[in-house]
């Protein structure tokens, strides 16, 4: 039975839609016993490496990043990515440093980062998964669709809540057997346990709050 519970996708406030600090993420993991945590930040390590130096055994190191095409999401991430690359680049570097790669919302068309087929099914040779379920997704059927493309073709599925907000962190896990490192999350992905909730459309607007915060605050740096 898999003991392990596992969130693939979380923010901080080094994303520049969540003020989620690390230290506000990792007492919350501890609370909800959440055994593993990937921290995903947009485009930067930062925020996990924070994370991490809080609770090297409970965070990874993760990072969403947004590719010419569409964004990837990466665990085990030892150099960052930086945005704009090429997907096949940006896959290239995570594959040097023997990252874990994964796909991020594929067919959420309502975000900037999915990705139209015919490049999804370029890159597809080359990914270890795509997720499969996103708790943010504004509408399940883009997360259904997700999971026939996968079964379709026969490609392991990650879950993850997207959190924002300290609150939706676990709101999707995956329940998996224990693993060190990217090959053995590899291995044992195949067996792993979906434990999954949608978040309301609502919780977006945290992002825009977010992101409008960060605005405001840049604007009264500048200004002082």
């Amino acid at each position: 039975m898999p003991d392990l519970s596992v969130e693939f996708h979380c923010h901080t406030i080094f994303s520049k839609d969540s003020l989620t600090k690390p230290e506000k993420l990792v007492e919350t993991a501890r609370k909800k016993g959440i055994d593993r945590v990937i921290v995903t930040d947009h485009n930067t390590i930062r925020g996990a490496l924070a994370a991490q130096a809080l609770d090297p055994q409970r965070i990874i190191v993760g990072e969403e990043i947004m590719t010419t095409k569409g964004e990837i999401l990466a665990a085990f991430v030892r150099e960052e990515i930086p945005a704009g690359l090429t997907p096949l680049e940006t896959i290239k570097r995570l594959r040097e440093q023997g990252a874990f790669i994964s796909v991020s919302h594929p067919f959420d068309v309502m975000r900037k980062g999915h990705w139209n087929l015919p490049d999804l099914l370029e890159i597809l040779p080359l990914v270890d998964a795509i997720e499969t379920f996103n708790a943010r997704c504004w509408l399940r059927n883009f997360n259904a669709q997700a999971l026939a493309f996968a079964r379709a073709r026969n490609i392991q599925g990650t879950v993850g809540s997207d959190a924002h907000t300290a609150r939706e962190l676990g709101r999707a896990v995956l329940m998996v057997t224990p693993f060190a490192g990217a090959e053995e999350l590899r291995a044992v992905l195949p067996q792993a346990q979906v434990k999954a909730r949608m978040s309301s459309p609502l919780i977006h607007l945290t992002s825009r709050y977010a992101v409008l915060v960060k605005r405001l605050q840049m604007g009264g740096a500048f200004s002082s």
